[in-house]
């Protein structure tokens, strides 16, 4: 479809009565080939063969209640407890990452509690790691690898 800042994904895609489709890796399902699910399906690529997070920690596309509306997360990866640990919000391409894509997905955060945040459109990411304690975040580089629990 286009090139995009990440490493090269194996997606499938497919025409179906002359319209594209791709493969959800985590859903098992062919979507709508669109500009955004095509950044979310490569970010995922992303996490589960360069991030090594198993595919079973990540949802895509849940429901978030925010002041009694119903929203959508793009990505969640949640850790061995299950609990929220990234949260990923997807844009186009062709839409710049801004303060008001940050602040969208600061709003689902305030929900989800994740300790990590990115925001991305496939060519730029914004990285953060949040701590509710003292109510702070900091930029990052890139997200945290998956680290499974260790036997004690």
């Amino acid at each position: 479809m286009f090139d995009l800042n990440l490493p090269k994904a194996d997606i499938k895609m497919v025409h179906k009565a002359g319209k594209p489709f791709i493969l959800d890796l985590i859903r098992k399902k062919w979507l709508a080939l669109t500009p955004e699910e095509y950044v979310r399906q490569n970010f995922i690529w992303y996490l589960v063969h360069h991030l090594h997070y198993p595919t079973s920690h990540i949802s895509v596309e849940r429901g978030i209640k925010i002041n009694k509306l119903l929203s959508r997360s793009d990505i969640v990866v949640y850790n061995q407890n299950r609990l929220p640990y990234i949260l990923i919000e997807c844009k186009a391409p062709q839409i710049k990452i801004s303060q008001n894509t940050l602040e969208q997905a600061s709003k689902y955060n305030l929900q989800l509690k994740a300790e990590y945040l990115c925001v991305t459109n496939g060519l730029e990411h914004a990285f953060y790691h949040i701590n509710f304690e003292t109510a702070r975040y900091q930029r990052l580089e890139n997200l945290p690898g998956y680290l499974p629990q260790r036997a004690i």
